[in-house]
């Protein structure tokens, strides 16, 4: 069954069929909360403002309309609506994307000091991250860790698709210039989809 199907069923009163859609979307959701909070430290917290989203999401479902966004774009912009709204609450709240625990995918290198020199680039990578302005680091994280198309990011920060091109472009570079004095090879080796556009 497509969301679509699954929502006009839910609306129709067939409720327990929100558990499916909570079932498709939740790891993706958590993940994304737990990198716009930037910290494992607030574990719970991801997992509470994870809960508030799809609770959100249910008491207003009798308002989405596919005609304006997808259901996962519509999930993700209260997502964001979400953490945002919490860390506004709590502005003494420091974290780090390093701390969140999410590592992007490489290969498993077999020698020890490779490993923990892929460890420090990842590391690198994450505090560069962390060092964005929030809108830039949300296109970033949406478009590379979330794989994200351009129109669902732009749906999800309220921008357009050029601004949303334009938010990435000068994440990257401000990415790039910050790491650029630790690398004489690329820097997105092990992250090649952010070299994308």
């Amino acid at each position: 069954m497509t969301d679509s199907q699954l929502i006009r069923e839910i609306k129709d009163g067939n409720v327990q069929l929100y558990d499916e859609l909570m079932r498709r979307y939740e790891r993706k959701i958590l993940a994304f909360i737990f990198h716009m909070l930037k910290s494992s430290q607030m574990e719970s917290l991801a997992e509470d403002l994870c809960n508030e989203t799809f609770y959100k999401a249910y008491k207003s479902l009798h308002s989405f309309r596919e005609v304006e966004a997808t259901f996962s774009t519509w999930l993700y912009t209260i997502a964001r609506n979400t953490v945002l709204s919490e860390l506004r609450k709590h502005k003494n709240i420091k974290v780090s994307l390093e701390q969140s625990g999410y590592t992007p995918q490489t290969s498993l290198d077999t020698l020890p000091e490779q490993t923990v020199l892929r460890n420090e680039r990842v590391s690198m990578v994450r505090d560069a991250i962390n060092n964005l302005p929030e809108k830039q680091r949300s296109a970033l994280i949406l478009r590379e860790y979330d794989q994200l198309d351009y129109q669902e990011i732009a749906n999800i920060l309220g921008q357009t698709v050029s601004s949303v091109k334009s938010l990435l472009f000068r994440a990257r570079a401000s990415v790039k210039l910050q790491l650029e004095p630790y690398f004489l090879e690329p820097i997105f080796e092990e992250y090649e989809g952010m070299n994308r556009r």
